[in-house]
């Protein structure tokens, strides 16, 4: 059986990617919250 090698790939543009889609989503998170929020404010 072959020997187990650690990987030795360079993660930084997948680093940047998460950081970037995690930015994104909790933007969207906050949007939609600030949203609902004045349509329960507003529209009654």
């Amino acid at each position: 059986m072959a020997d187990h090698e650690h990987g030795s790939m360079d993660t930084k543009v997948q680093e940047q990617t998460f950081a970037s889609f995690m930015s994104f989503v909790s933007r969207t998170g906050i949007i939609i919250i600030v949203l609902l929020v004045l349509m329960a404010i507003f529209i009654r």
